[in-house]
């Protein structure tokens, strides 16, 4: 990488969801001078949420939007620097580190935290954007509550599909498990589970190749047997529509230096998020392929940034 260097700094944060945020509040807060670098969603995966129920200290529901940017007030109210660009290339050969913005800045950075985050995966339908937000969510954790007593959907056969169909049928009157496939990839606990489950009924062999509503989502078009000879168009009545066919971790260009497990995520220390370079660290969803909650990730943001000013004590 022979890009010129256009400016150093103590603490470079790659990313501003909540991981991202927290870690410069907290970088702040130690007069590491944090420089952050908000992507290419600024604010990351809840601004394409509705309410959120579930992040501490918010009695009243809160739109996703507006918690980052309370979060993003807060951060640059306490003097973080906070820019717009897109991380493109990296070098962590050595240290300081580098790495490029918009293919064209380069950045040296003392200790780097990397809160890139994770994209969910969609079908590729132009339907699952037209009812974003009002009846498809990649997030049952998160949307599930404000489907209590109705009909949902969860597309998926893993063992991620199973937990969020369980979750979905505690709450909803039935769900329905959509999987291309005439049988689940998901474990055997799982799959027993959601077998026995009287609210679950799974469609075996279909896939979704449409939805349709007036304004808010009202069914999804389906396709059994598709390519067969018997093949079969279906449509079944939904108020909401769950994907859950996995995550994609946002680290590709940190992949040459940095291990990662087979889906891209960042390996880190056991409760830490050190990786296997010092100074550098991961944290929220780039790296949690488990948990993958707005709480979380700002909890890892902030030890990431304790880490940092740490590592720079000891340097």
């Amino acid at each position: 990488m022979n890009t010129r260097t256009n400016e150093r700094v103590r603490c470079l944060i790659i990313g501003s969801g909540p991981a991202g945020y927290t870690a410069a509040i907290y970088a702040t807060r130690a007069n590491l001078s944090p420089v952050l670098y908000e992507g290419m969603q600024p604010g990351g995966q809840l601004t394409s949420t509705t309410h959120v129920e579930n992040f501490p200290g918010h009695p009243d529901p809160i739109m996703g939007v507006q918690l980052m940017d309370n979060l993003k007030q807060q951060a640059s109210r306490l003097g973080a620097d906070l820019r717009s660009g897109i991380a493109t290339g990296a070098d962590l050969s050595q240290s300081p580190y580098r790495v490029i913005i918009n293919e064209e800045i380069c950045m040296e950075a003392d200790t780097l935290i990397i809160a890139t985050g994770a994209s969910a995966k969609y079908l590729g339908l132009p339907d699952e954007q037209k009812y974003a937000g009002s009846g498809v969510s990649a997030c049952a954790t998160c949307d599930g509550f404000f489907y209590r007593k109705k009909v949902v959907a969860v597309v998926g056969g893993g063992d991620t599909a199973c937990e969020e169909a369980i979750y979905l049928a505690s709450l909803a009157s039935k769900v329905y498990m959509i999987v291309r496939k005439n049988k689940l990839r998901a474990s055997m606990v799982m799959q027993d589970r959601v077998f026995h489950n009287p609210r679950i009924e799974i469609l075996f062999e279909h896939n979704t190749v449409g939805l349709f509503g007036e304004q808010a989502l009202e069914g999804a078009r389906l396709l059994k047997r598709q390519g067969m000879p018997d093949e079969e168009e279906v449509s079944i009545a939904i108020d909401g529509f769950f994907l859950a066919i996995g995550h994609t971790p946002n680290s590709g260009i940190f992949r040459e230096w940095l291990a990662t497990d087979e889906a891209g995520y960042i390996l880190t220390d056991p409760n830490s998020p050190r990786t296997g370079l010092p100074g550098v660290f991961a944290a929220g969803d780039v790296a949690d392929s488990r948990y993958r909650q707005a709480i979380t990730a700002a909890a890892s943001g902030c030890k990431a940034a304790m880490e940092a000013d740490r590592y720079l004590l000891s340097v």
